[in-house]
């Protein structure tokens, strides 16, 4: 059974880059067909997919965080991570890493997820 976790800063200063890392056990990032995203909620708000990485290493990003979002991975230490840049409050969220079939996973009803780290943007 696959289980992810997600680690780093729980505090980040504007303009700064938040940067996260998911670590994944019980199955491997290169396993094919899997996508592996990181997603946000805002407290009172829906989740929202910000872009993942295939099993072969292909990238893909929400339009409206684009400019700002990379995702990459390690395959030797089975880990994908994000970067987020030039961060404000508004970015202010859980993030969650996970792994479906699909690209686009927005819904903690599918795939597999990790348990969330809260992150706070404030100087």
């Amino acid at each position: 059974q696959v289980q992810l976790q997600e680690s780093g800063p729980g505090l980040v200063k504007p303009s700064q880059t938040l940067s996260l890392t998911c670590t994944v056990s019980g199955g491997s990032i290169t396993t094919s067909h899997f996508y592996w995203s990181w997603i946000r909620q805002v407290t009172g708000k829906g989740l929202e997919w910000m872009g993942a990485i295939s099993s072969t290493g292909n990238t893909y990003y929400d339009p409206s965080l684009k400019s700002r979002t990379s995702i990459s991975r390690d395959t030797s230490k089975n880990q994908f991570t994000l970067q987020l840049s030039s961060v404000t409050p508004e970015d202010t969220a859980v993030y969650y890493c996970a792994r479906d079939r699909v690209v686009r996973i927005d819904s903690f009803t599918r795939g597999a997820w990790g348990q969330g780290t809260r992150v706070t943007v404030s100087s």
